[in-house]
């Protein structure tokens, strides 16, 4: 088929890698135009630009799809269908009826659970015991079009966002190269009214940890929020992200440290840490965190 396909961050590379391997044509990539990145702050670009540029794809950026030059060069391009993976921009109508079979959104979660910007990270923040991807046929609302196709998969006990992101990001591939292949003969699936939730964009302001919560919760939040923006406490005046976790035995006040392996009381139960990052150095494991900067039992987080 002749594809556009329009994605931005890691999480959409391999879709695009598995529809170049899968033999389909790729008539242009579409992605956010390149922003200011790294220490001098010059202009990168994403990930899909870069990796389609390596492809020696053709790559558009427009800053918006609204107007109708934009629109018009987007309908020029013939395509059978256009696949949509974590995009960034909002697709006017004009763009979602100019392909011969619309166009396709690969979302990371079981529809119409978590519609919206941050799917991944609410889910294990929520503390959901399965996940998965769906492939939707687009139309004007936020997540709101049929399903074609999806796959569920299981949340593990200590899975961080990363972790989850990566495997929805590889089944997602999978099942966009299926959805393709058996598209003619799939029945679109209206969504249920009921079971809609939001999942609403990751605010920074979310991410400092209470340790008057109760131990399951603040795990959640640490695996959840791992490793952006990456939740955090302070150790001796010093901002520290946390991210990893588990749930652990003990009770104590919260915020204690209760052994020397970074067991740290909550307001029922304990967790773990398991991953930390102090400002300026890279993440460590609890041994040697602690070599560096030691916390011992009975100090308060």
């Amino acid at each position: 088929m002749r594809i556009i396909f329009m994605g931005t961050p890691d999480f959409s590379v391999p879709v695009l890698d598995a529809l170049v391997e899968s033999g389909h044509e790729i008539a242009a990539v579409y992605c956010q135009p390149p922003r200011p990145a790294g220490r001098g702050k010059k202009d990168r670009p994403a990930p899909v630009h870069a990796r389609a540029a390596d492809l020696g794809l053709e790559v558009r950026h427009p800053v918006s799809l609204k107007g109708e030059e934009e629109q018009g060069a987007f309908a020029g391009l013939n395509a059978d269908v256009a696949v949509v993976v974590a995009y960034g921009l909002i697709l006017p109508q004009a763009i979602l009826d100019a392909p011969r079979h619309g166009c396709l959104n690969i979302h990371a979660s079981l529809l119409p659970r978590w519609r919206g910007a941050a799917p991944i990270h609410r889910a294990i923040m929520a503390g959901d015991a399965e996940t998965g991807v769906c492939i939707m046929q687009m139309e004007a609302g936020l997540d709101t079009g049929p399903v074609l196709l999806r796959e569920a998969t299981a949340i593990s006990a200590e899975e961080t966002t990363a972790q989850l992101h990566d495997r929805l990001s590889e089944m997602g591939a999978g099942l966009i190269v299926e959805a393709l292949r058996r598209l003619p003969e799939l029945t679109p699936e209206v969504q249920p009214g009921d079971g809609v939730t939001y999942a609403e964009k990751i605010d920074k302001a979310e991410a400092q940890i209470d340790w008057s919560r109760p131990a399951a919760e603040v795990d959640r939040k640490i695996r959840g929020l791992s490793p952006f923006p990456g939740a955090w406490c302070e150790i001796e005046g010093q901002r520290v992200k946390l991210l990893a976790s588990r749930i652990a035995e003990g009770q104590g006040v919260p915020g204690e440290v209760l052994d020397d392996a970074l067991t740290v009381a909550c307001g029922a139960g304990a967790v773990q840490l398991l991953r930390l990052q102090r400002a300026g150095k890279s993440a460590q494991d609890p041994d040697v965190f602690l070599r560096g900067f030691p916390v011992p039992k009975g100090r308060r987080l």
